[in-house]
């Protein structure tokens, strides 16, 4: 990270120093934040590398960089400030607790803002204004939006249902899964949509900044960049059945359906374009070129906010050093010693579904009956936890696996008396499916932390966060009661209340035993 000294000469002469100073300034807070920030960035770059949703990412800092030269002829020499360094020290406060947690989407979005306010506070206050759509487009680089896939399935399943019906296809739907008369289709992750609504947008931004110079007019292609793809992914899926439906699925099934989705994709933002350009704006004003810059004091005054700028850039992987020091490794065994009233053990029993948690210190799976009534309580503990050992961690799911036998059918909210005082607490209800059909389960889970009931993933991440901040424990636990569930869903409902009333404190005896285990 370095400052240059304002030069006089001729306007043209100005632009051209100012342009090679910029590109140093450029160049070496990137080089600065890279050296600091090296694990970061090479997760997002093998993002990049192998994922096709953000694949684009790979031509974003290109196209960064060719947008700076085409102001070239606008730039002066920059002018440093500290006013950076406060956002560029929240965005650091954030980098530090998703990388304490593993939230990696957070920990990306976090170091691209942490890029861009360094950035901006290395060219000051006039030259970011200059440079603000470069610089901002660089948050096109950060790898999230998976978090959006879930609605997009959603919405992308109910339209599809919706159109098929009214197109005269009869159809069965149970949540992202439907039968039609000659087949079985599901709304997977490939068919959110996700990928052409990230492309779109990119490119669609870049587009308006390019072709239009009103603010009204930019806005509203960029949202017409975002409408468009959703809508068209909607339509997409929808012509996808319907063909595999006229022809017996002799076209548009399997990877194929894949191909045709991108080619209308394709289609659709051509002809977006081609109505965008119908209002493109000519004749951008001519740039003034830059002016001398006024004479910035001793060295001191014009070193300062580039100190400020790299002390508070490098501080936060010198303090992570503190709290992610190497744990070793460690079992812990649960075993509910106390009896639940009124249900007799049954390990013969077996439902089938194995919820999808990795790296567990520890683990319980045993059944009861009552009668006719059976379940089953599955438990995963953590402690200690650090990266593939988490609680909330990307594949630790309800069904997962490379080849699920079960599929998840509905998920929604119920309450259940789990809370450590048996009052009855929000928990997260789902019904899944074998893949042959013939069988149903509803499970209720939730996370234990330290005898707080969490279903929220988010929640569960902070507390983690907050717990090793303040040196206290990290110690959690994925707890699910597993219930067939036959005609009667209400029957299945209070097996799982009853269970959950009369088993409460022996298994929250058995949780606190391990917390003290794990200790």
């Amino acid at each position: 990270m370095a400052a240059a000294a304002p030069s006089a000469g001729t306007p043209e002469q100005r632009a051209g120093q100012g342009a090679a100073a910029v590109a140093l300034a450029l160049a070496g807070t990137f080089v600065w934040l890279l050296i600091w920030y090296w694990p970061t960035a090479q997760g997002i770059a093998a993002i990049w590398w192998r994922s096709e949703t953000f694949a684009h990412g790979l031509v974003v800092l290109p196209i960064c960089a060719w947008l700076v030269w085409r102001r070239r002829d606008r730039l002066a020499r920059p002018q440093p400030t500290a006013w950076a360094a406060l956002p560029v020290a929240l965005a650091g406060l954030a980098w530090l607790l998703a990388r304490m947690v593993s939230v990696n989407a957070l920990e990306h979005l976090a170091f691209v803002t942490m890029l861009v306010g360094a950035l901006a506070g290395m060219l000051g206050w006039r030259l970011s204004r200059v440079l603000a759509f470069p610089l901002l487009f660089l948050f096109f680089g950060a790898p999230v939006g998976e978090f959006l896939m879930p609605v997009l399935m959603q919405h992308t399943a109910t339209f599809t249902v919706g159109a098929l019906r009214l197109s005269g296809v009869p159809v069965f739907q149970e949540g992202l899964h439907f039968i039609v008369p000659n087949g079985r289709w599901s709304v997977v992750e490939a068919c959110s949509g996700i990928r052409y609504l990230i492309a779109s947008l990119m490119v669609g931004t870049l587009y308006a900044y390019l072709n239009y110079h009103s603010l009204h007019r930019r806005l509203l292609f960029v949202a017409l960049a975002a409408a468009v793809p959703i809508v068209a992914n909607w339509v997409r899926a929808y012509l996808i059945v319907m063909l595999g439906y006229l022809t017996d699925n002799r076209v548009a099934a399997g990877v194929d359906h894949l191909v045709y989705g991108w080619l209308f994709f394709g289609v659709v933002i051509l002809l977006m374009f081609a109505v965008g350009a119908r209002w493109r704006e000519e004749g951008e004003p001519a740039p003034a070129l830059p002016a001398a810059a006024a004479p910035a004091g001793t060295a001191a005054v014009r070193w300062s906010p580039v100190l400020a700028l790299a002390a508070v850039t490098a501080a936060w992987p010198l303090l992570l050093a503190r709290f992610d020091a190497p744990v070793a490794a460690f079992e812990v065994a649960l075993a509910m010693r106390a009896e639940v009233p009124g249900w007799t053990p049954d390990d013969r029993v077996d439902p089938g579904l194995r919820p999808h948690f990795l790296g567990a210190r520890g683990e319980f799976r045993r059944s009861w009956r009552r009668g006719d009534e059976v379940v089953t309580l599955q438990v995963h503990y953590y402690a200690a936890q650090h990266p593939g050992r988490e609680l909330v961690m990307w594949g630790n799911r309800l069904v997962g696996g490379e080849r699920p036998a079960w599929v998840l059918l509905d998920e929604r909210g119920d309450e259940l008396p789990v809370a450590a005082d048996g009052s009855p607490v929000t928990v997260r209800r789902a019904v899944v499916g074998s893949q042959d059909g013939q069988r149903r389960l509803a499970v209720w889970s939730w996370y234990w932390m330290d005898g707080r009931v969490v279903t929220s993933d988010i929640r569960a991440k902070a507390l983690t966060a907050l717990d090793r901040l303040s040196g206290r424990a990290d110690d959690a636990a994925h707890v699910a009661l597993i219930v067939p569930l036959g005609d009667d869903e209400a029957s299945a409902r209070v097996s799982a209340q009853d269970f959950a009333r009369a088993a409460g404190p022996a298994l929250e005896a058995m949780l606190r035993q391990a917390a003290e285990m794990a200790r």
